[in-house]
């Protein structure tokens, strides 16, 4: 009897009507005209640094999900010094081999959105996210199909649940010649239905021993740059896929099953969409904040040192700033740095913190947040 749906006598004809989603389709292209009209009043500074933080931010969270850490400042370091972005107070930090790869492939995908999506190019893809041919300590094939069968399993060992066995290793190279033949014709459908369906059908075959919920991310990411039509990004699918974590796993459980209607996928994904791009609009003010932030430091006439630690106070610093972390980041001598923080307080940039301890700590002033 059959139990996923790439048994049925149908597959892969991925079935979607579209009549009952042109309504949220409406509402997505709405929500667009809004955020691009908003973004075009407020000048290319401020795209810039939207663009930035969206794309580090789809990264970042698409890696979170599978609950992979990747250094936020890094990711933004490495996408800017790649997109040639000078953006307010951007400063340059050290970037190892696996932010690299995952940077360049996520760029890959939205900025050569134009090119064919062929076997080669995700081969590419999978070994730039494992450059050492590891997942964590586990040897993987990299660069090629999964030579294994692959399972979604959740639960302790010895009570687990398979939510999902994907198709026997032999049949992986033809599935996936029919799905990257299926990116690469136009079938007439809604371009962004189309990328719902494929992320969908990459993750059904599940191609790779690892990294398939990232690369099917950024197939998706690929697609909705075509359908937008622009190697600009403004808004974060991932963002959003991760604050629904639990519904995105719930939803592609469901689609898992033996069925070839996959409207409610669709459906779901379209609405996932449609709240990532208005959490945009919300950004935009958090952008636009920073850039009015630095544009105020650019005038006081502050150092490179000053402008790394401002840049990762304003994006979050771990834990209490003090003058001997600020030395140790720096490179500088404890004097050094706390003539660096004097001046930052003389001009009313940086505070003692109102918080005691051992130690004085320092935060931004009120002007700055």
């Amino acid at each position: 009897m059959e139990n996923y749906i790439y048994e049925r006598a149908g597959w892969p004809n991925l079935s979607c009507e579209e009549a009952p989603l042109r309504g949220l389709l409406a509402q997505l292209h709405r929500a667009q005209g809004r955020l691009y009209g908003k973004l075009d009043a407020l000048g290319f500074e401020m795209q810039d640094e939207q663009q930035l933080k969206s794309i580090s931010d789809e990264l970042v969270t698409s890696f979170e999900i599978e609950g992979v850490t990747l250094n936020r400042s890094s990711v933004r370091s490495s996408v800017a010094k790649r997109l040639g972005l000078e953006t307010a107070g951007l400063v340059s930090v050290p970037v190892d081999h696996n932010t690299e790869g995952a940077v360049a492939m996520a760029l890959d995908a939205t900025q050569n959105f134009f090119l064919p999506v062929t076997v080669e190019r995700l081969l590419g893809w999978h070994s730039a996210l494992f450059p050492s041919g590891y997942s964590g300590v586990r040897r993987i094939t990299t660069g090629a199909y999964r030579l294994g069968e692959i399972a979604i399993v959740s639960g302790v060992f010895g009570k687990e649940k398979i939510h999902y066995k994907a198709p026997p290793p032999e049949r992986v190279p033809g599935e996936m010649s029919t799905l990257l033949k299926w990116i690469g014709t136009d079938q007439g459908i809604d371009p962004y239905v189309k990328s719902g369906i494929a992320h969908l059908w990459f993750e059904l075959i599940h191609p790779f021993d690892d990294g398939n919920g990232r690369i099917g991310r950024a197939i998706a990411d690929l697609l909705l740059a075509r359908a937008d039509n622009s190697t600009r990004r403004y808004y974060s699918l991932s963002s959003q896929l991760m604050k629904e974590r639990d519904a995105y796993y719930n939803e592609l459980d469901a689609a898992s099953g033996y069925t070839g209607d996959v409207g409610r996928w669709v459906a779901w994904f379209l609405g996932c969409l449609l709240r990532a791009v208005e959490v945009s609009d919300a950004m935009l003010e958090e952008s636009k904040q920073k850039v009015i932030f630095f544009d105020h430091v650019r005038k006081a006439e502050i150092n490179k040192r000053q402008a790394t630690m401002l840049n990762m106070l304003y994006d979050g610093f771990e834990g209490k700033l003090t003058t001997a972390k600020w030395s140790k980041i720096c490179k500088c001598s404890h004097d050094t740095a706390l003539r660096d923080i004097e001046s930052l307080i003389n001009k009313g940039i940086l505070m003692r913190s109102i918080e005691g301890g051992r130690s004085t700590s320092y935060e931004l002033t009120a002007l700055s947040s």
